[in-house]
């Protein structure tokens, strides 16, 4: 199946920087978000009079994309060329949603809303970070189904300092509970650069956060929430399509300060401050920072990578015979196909070094 063309929009304006957050998001930079979205509709033009293709599905994400006025945020969107039935996913704070910036969305032409749910419970949310108000999120969720928008993602982590097993039943609770048609649920990392990284004592735990990943599979599943990448579970048919862009290896344009970009092979990626974005747009410069080209036995190794995390998992020729004897509690075969075991999902990048490339 050929995987479409994907369209990721970079807003980097945030009211507060979450302590595990490592994105190019600023929270003193708000005085530019006029020139910023500016900025992206003379970039995204450009792009657009360069023939790209109509986008099957876009992404506005961040940062936070809410902390910009919805009205002006569409008129982002307007540029863009939609192919027919596109998915258009905003990333939304549960503090800032309302109905009537959900109605600016859905006419705008907005069809899919994530919300940063993260925890259910407070003293969790405060050790990520965290703002906002965990009652916020059933209003933002009414929110975004009275404006007439049925798909929506609700995203949680687990694994934060002080979380036990019981807190993240509960979050898990409250989140089949508001009868979402996809959740994302991600172990909570440590990246280099952020206030988690130099606090060693609020560092995950692996036996802890796999104990979290099977309650939350085994909830999921009750719910007819299904797995379908190892931190994704939808009802059938509502599956991410941009992200499976990505996992398919698919092309895209990325708008915005260091917002990324793939085109059979080639990536690249922007420049990191917003100031430095709007003045090479402005000056009618190319915004690139840097990029790569992979071999193609590379991008065919990387093709499996990914894959082996999904559902349809890769050919049975992926692995050596030896190996699949050696990974049989990880791995199993459906068809032609070898797929991760719950087991294996969580020794998924264990399972991904064996691969072999002659496929």
């Amino acid at each position: 199946m050929h995987p479409g063309f994907g369209v990721y929009v970079h807003i980097p304006f945030c009211a507060k920087k979450c302590d595990y957050c490592a994105f190019a998001t600023f929270t003193d930079r708000e005085k530019l978000i006029e020139q910023y979205l500016s900025a992206l509709r003379t970039h995204i033009r450009r792009s657009v009079a360069g023939s790209m293709p109509l986008a099957t599905s876009v992404f506005i994400g961040g940062g936070t994309p809410t902390l910009v006025p919805a009205e002006e945020l569409m008129g982002v969107l307007r540029e863009i060329p939609l192919a027919s039935g596109a998915e258009v996913t905003v990333e939304c704070n549960p503090d800032d949603i309302s109905t009537a910036m959900m109605d600016v969305y859905r006419r705008g032409g907005v069809n899919r809303i994530s919300i940063g749910v993260q925890s259910a419970v407070e003293h969790v949310l405060r050790a990520l970070g965290r703002t906002h108000k965990p009652e916020n999120v059933r209003g933002s969720v009414d929110c975004v189904r009275e404006a007439g928008i049925e798909n929506f993602n609700l995203d949680v982590i687990y694994g934060a300092a002080g979380e036990t097993l019981d807190d993240w039943r509960e979050t898990l609770d409250a989140v089949v509970g508001l009868n979402p048609p996809h959740v994302s649920a991600y172990g909570l990392t440590v990246e280099p650069n952020t206030v988690l990284a130099t606090q060693p004592d609020r560092h995950p735990d692996d036996d802890d956060q796999a104990d979290k990943y099977l309650l939350c599979d085994e909830v999921m599943t009750a719910n007819n929430l299904l797995n379908y990448e190892i931190s994704n579970w939808a009802k059938p048919g509502r599956e991410c399509e941009h992200n499976s862009l990505y996992w398919r290896q698919g092309n895209y344009e990325g708008f915005g300060s260091a917002a990324h970009a793939h085109l059979n092979g080639r990536r690249w990626w922007n420049v990191r401050t917003p100031e430095r974005y709007i003045e090479l747009v402005n000056a009618g410069e190319s915004p690139e920072s840097a990029s790569e080209t992979l071999d193609a036995q590379t991008r065919k190794r990387e093709a499996l990578q990914l894959l082996v995390r999904t559902r349809e998992g890769v050919p049975v020729g992926s692995f050596s015979d030896a190996d699949l004897d050696e990974m049989a509690e990880l791995i199993q075969r459906r068809d032609d196909r070898i797929v991760l075991t719950i087991d294996g999902r969580l020794l998924a990048n264990e399972v991904a070094l064996r691969l072999i490339d002659a496929v």
